[in-house]
């Protein structure tokens, strides 16, 4: 055989193992041929192409994080239980009742906390009404009977000691008290009549032995009161009914 056929016949036997060996290369191994890939298909495309993205992406941290701030976070709290005067437990709009000062130990009725009218009563005859009412802030205890001193008279009347009550009488706030006041005998048998044009009232303590705090001095009628010896008090009553019995 010359050089020249023996060359190609191992060009021919060359181009034979080649073609062998890229029919190999294109079976998978299993039995199934590679038909290639789809016609005008970029296989880098093919490659780097994620799969179809949903309609939203997945809550990442920062999401969640977001998420329960707006729901539960600072913002939610103070509407909930914050400063806020809306529904939630921040701010009550209830309000507490006030509760009032106690009114304090009762003091002595005198004439800075009371006022004092006199006034004649045609029944009994010759008789005289004083009424003394509580006008301060706390009760008080009105002590004794009354020392009046009518017109320029040097010593007070004396008192009807069966008039004398059970209890001390206790004034409460705006609440009255009373005395009457016999002026003249009814049969003009007392001695030392005359008329009087001005009156003063004085209080007793608890001792009943002098007076305390400042007097009073209501009026009279204009035409005056007439009085005689057989002038007399009665003890300070806490109804008006007792105190014109006597």
């Amino acid at each position: 055989m010359s050089k020249t056929s023996r060359a190609r016949l191992l060009t021919v036997a060359a181009s034979t193992v080649l073609a062998a060996l890229s029919l190999t290369a294109c079976n998978d191994g299993t039995g199934t041929q590679d038909e290639g890939r789809a016609a005008g298909t970029s296989p880098s495309a093919t490659a780097s192409s994620p799969a179809a993205a949903p309609d939203s992406p997945a809550p990442s941290a920062t999401t969640d994080r977001s998420a329960t701030t707006g729901s539960t976070g600072s913002s939610a709290t103070t509407g909930s239980s914050g400063t806020g005067t809306g529904g939630g437990a921040g701010t009550s709009t209830a309000r507490t009742p006030v509760s009032k000062a106690p009114a304090g130990k009762p003091v002595t009725c005198e004439g800075s906390v009371t006022r004092t009218v006199a006034a004649p009563l045609t029944r009994p005859v010759n008789h005289m009404l004083l009424t003394v009412t509580n006008t301060g802030s706390r009760s008080c205890y009105l002590y004794g009977y009354p020392a009046v001193r009518f017109g320029e008279a040097q010593s007070v009347p004396p008192v009807i000691e069966a008039s004398q009550p059970q209890a001390v009488v206790t004034l409460a706030p705006g609440e009255s008290g009373y005395a009457s006041v016999n002026l003249s005998a009814t049969d003009g048998s007392a001695a030392n009549g005359h008329t009087v044009k001005s009156l003063a009232v004085y209080f007793q303590g608890r001792s009943g032995s002098e007076s305390v705090g400042t007097g009073a001095r209501p009026s009279l009628p204009a035409k005056g009161v007439y009085v005689d010896d057989s002038l007399a008090v009665t003890y300070w009553q806490q109804s008006m009914d007792d105190a014109v019995s006597w």
